[in-house]
């Protein structure tokens, strides 16, 4: 493969920065790895940068690199609480595109009060795991469909799972469903984690809003947690998302941090 080199001044020792393959490049000084950057294409199709270096010129340098080779957008998350990782990215030309906010979510019925929460008239919840798979990958094209239509998919939390063309539900184990007459109406996904489990997904079809359909499936799965023993559940919710907020903040849940969606166009 062709490498494209740049040189960067770290005192007595330049650094030189090479793209070692189609999605990684290294900053090299005396012989030794000083920096890396990594490339990431998201199933829907934008490109997210990551540098990992000590020195701020080694990371200059490998942006520089990376930005050169590769076509914008260009996108990067950090954490909110890491400003110096921050002010670096926006020295290379990245801004704020939007932030997420980790909520950490209690399971208790006592602490969410859901014990008594009902699902709305005529609709029942299907447990992860029971639903239908053709049903549901009905639902959640619908559903995205809806959402493209609207805000765009890109305003939903990051999904970085590899997939194959035209696949958005790879594993239907861990999703549960509201369903109302012959069809499926609301989704909430679940990634059962060893340390924390993660709330990835909730939503309802656009013409079943405010039917309380959201938190009955929330109701369910925080139950389930914990009548399986977990404490805690975690969640990502754009800061935008004005009817998510509401709906984990409602239910106790709070929040532990935030990330920061940065663009470069």
């Amino acid at each position: 493969m062709n490498t494209v080199h740049f040189t960067a001044g770290m005192g007595e020792h330049p650094a030189m920065v090479t793209r070692v393959a189609e999605q990684q490049w290294h900053a090299l000084a005396d012989d030794q790895v000083v920096g890396r950057g990594d490339v990431l294409c998201r199933p829907d199709g934008r490109i997210f940068l990551s540098i990992d270096s000590w020195h701020g010129a080694v990371f200059d340098r490998l942006a520089d690199a990376m930005l050169a080779d590769l076509p914008r957008p260009l996108y990067t998350v950090v954490d909110e609480a890491d400003r110096d990782l921050t002010s670096s990215w926006e020295r290379v030309g990245f801004t704020i595109r939007r932030r997420e906010w980790e909520y950490v979510v209690p399971t208790d019925p006592r602490v969410t009060g859901l014990d008594a929460g009902q699902p709305p008239s005529g609709v029942t919840i299907v447990p992860a795991g029971e639903a239908e798979e053709g049903p549901l990958r009905a639902l959640d094209r619908a559903i995205r469909e809806e959402v493209e239509a609207t805000v765009g998919w890109q305003a939903m939390p990051a999904e970085v799972l590899p997939r194959p063309h035209g696949t958005t539900v790879l594993y239907p184990s861990k999703y549960a469903v509201a369903a109302q007459a012959d069809q499926y109406v609301g989704l909430v996904r679940v990634a059962p984690l060893t340390r924390q489990p993660r709330i990835g997904l909730i939503a309802v079809r656009a013409d079943q809003h405010r039917r309380g359909i959201a938190r009955a499936l929330l109701a369910h799965v925080l139950g389930s947690l914990h009548h399986s023993g977990t404490e805690t559940a975690s969640a990502e919710v754009n800061e935008s998302n004005e009817a998510a907020t509401a709906l984990f903040e409602g239910v106790g849940a709070q929040r532990a941090g935030s990330n920061l969606e940065l663009v470069c166009r």
